[in-house]
């Protein structure tokens, strides 16, 4: 059988291909063990647990029960360590259940760490900023290179660097990552822009609900010219008249606009192109607006 590209080979980098491999041999198919016995993996990455959610899969619980076992490992206290199923576990304790249905696996710390972290990428349950995280503690805990932690989790080294540089960005950033009001491709954008101006870069992205290429745009031209690209940058406070009128300015041309006021009052308007081709364009639109004024005149 053809092996899967990405994280569906992880667990497979994890443990090996060996089918009687004895960190994955089962000590039990599958056993009936108390929930009190059970307990959440330490090193689980994931950290937020979506309240609603949960109360809607503890309803769904007590109507048909537990579908899918968890995954579990016997800890030296007579405890089961969650590998994978928190919520399920979670969920299940809002139900009042007393016991769940588990399999029980042999496997090592590191293994642990590596198997709680694949098993919720591969199921979309983590956000970046988790996924960097675990990453982390892999690398710390486990000593792992990043080239033995891509091997680990089925990524490329290239991935792993990503995410590992996410966790150097200004915890403002990294929150607004974790919380969706940016992508993944927004904060790699952030992530070369010069330091001092990364706040303003997400403040900007924010701001003018830029996508991903305009942010990698807004991010070369700092790169590239940052003395008067820092300049533009400033947060300088106007009236809300500048605001409505930049708002409208941008809408008619399609392109970014920003008002510079000096000191003594006055001031310039700037607009942003691209080539000449822009320019053209400013000229038809320019044109057309008179032909239409005319021809209202003319009525």
């Amino acid at each position: 059988m053809k092996q899967p590209k990405g994280l569906g080979r992880g667990l497979d980098a994890i443990f090996g291909t060996d089918a009687v491999d004895a960190k994955l041999k089962p000590m039990s198919q599958m056993t009936e063990i108390d929930i009190a016995e059970i307990i959440p993996n330490p090193t689980q990455p994931r950290t937020q647990f979506d309240e609603e959610a949960l109360d809607e899969l503890a309803d769904s619980i007590r109507q048909l029960g537990i579908i899918q076992p968890i995954t579990v490992k016997k800890s030296g206290d007579s405890k089961y360590i969650i590998i994978s199923g928190e919520r399920r576990w979670r969920a299940a304790q809002r139900a009042d259940l007393k016991s769940l249905p588990a399999y029980v696996r042999e496997v090592d710390d590191e293994n642990l760490h590596a198997m709680a972290l694949v098993e919720n990428i591969q199921r979309q349950d983590l956000n970046a900023i988790e996924i960097a995280l675990g990453m982390q503690r892999l690398i710390e805990e486990c000593n792992l290179t990043q080239d033995a932690l891509s091997e680990k989790v089925g990524k490329k080294r290239s991935t792993v660097s990503n995410y590992m540089r996410l966790l150097k960005l200004p915890d403002e950033v990294q929150l607004a990552l974790k919380e969706g009001l940016i992508s993944m491709g927004h904060a790699k954008a952030i992530a070369g822009a010069p330091q001092e101006l990364q706040l303003r870069t997400l403040k900007k992205i924010l701001k003018k609900s830029l996508s991903v290429r305009q942010a990698e745009e807004l991010v070369r031209t700092l790169t590239e010219q940052p003395a008067e690209a820092a300049q533009n940058m400033e947060d300088e406070e106007y009236p809300e008249s500048y605001s409505r009128l930049v708002e409208q300015l941008e809408k008619f041309f399609s392109q970014e606009i920003s008002i510079k006021r000096s000191k003594n009052g006055g001031g310039r308007i700037v607009i942003d192109f691209s080539d000449d081709r822009d320019i053209d364009r400013f000229i038809e639109k320019f044109e057309k607006r008179g032909a239409s004024a005319e021809i209202r005149n003319n009525k």
